[in-house]
């Protein structure tokens, strides 16, 4: 008699999602170290996020959503939205501070979640969502954000940037070394 193991799709999403917001934090920090400090409060135009305006708001976000996630509205009275794009962030450490506040409410949050909990429904301004939706809301947003700060560090730093991905022109020999290893 073969024995045939069940994939638990519940159990499967938790931890590819937490796997998922891990990466992009790491991505980020990744980002972050390769600038000098100047390069962090650096804005192109007035209308536009600096990388710590950008870490403000990702952080402010996410002790919204996920500050007492099921009990309650993900946007937060306490929220003052607007002000997380102001410039006001003062060194490295503090920025990083922000940053590690944010990802960790985070990732604590969904380290609280139950297969159960994936069935529940929870509000974010109101508007009624699936944990699963309001998961998935979450996963396309947070990574644009470190997209930006990809951008920006690409822009300040120029041929000084270290790819943080496979460098252009090197495709092949990444994917030889990948299929030379053994299929899991």
């Amino acid at each position: 008699m073969s024995q045939t193991t069940t994939f638990n799709f519940s159990q499967g999403y938790l931890k590819s999602v937490q796997k998922q917001f891990s990466d992009y934090k790491a991505l980020g920090e990744k980002a972050i170290a390769q600038m000098p400090d100047e390069a962090l409060f650096w804005q192109y135009n007035a209308d536009s996020n600096s990388v710590a305006s950008i870490v403000k708001h990702l952080s402010g976000n996410m002790l919204s959503r996920w500050t007492d996630f099921l009990t309650t509205d993900g946007e937060k009275e306490w929220r003052n939205r607007d002000t997380e794009f102001e410039n006001d962030i003062q060194s490295r450490n503090e920025l990083l501070d922000v940053w590690e506040k944010g990802w960790s409410c985070l990732l604590n949050a969904l380290d609280q979640l139950t297969e159960e909990d994936l069935q529940r429904e929870i509000f974010i301004r109101g508007e009624k969502h699936s944990v699963v939706e309001a998961i998935n809301r979450q996963l396309a947003h947070y990574p644009s954000h470190v997209g930006q700060i990809i951008f920006i560090g690409k822009m300040v730093l120029g041929e000084n940037w270290q790819s943080l991905s496979i460098a252009r022109g090197s495709s092949a020999q990444y994917n030889a070394a990948k299929f030379a290893q053994p299929k899991d």
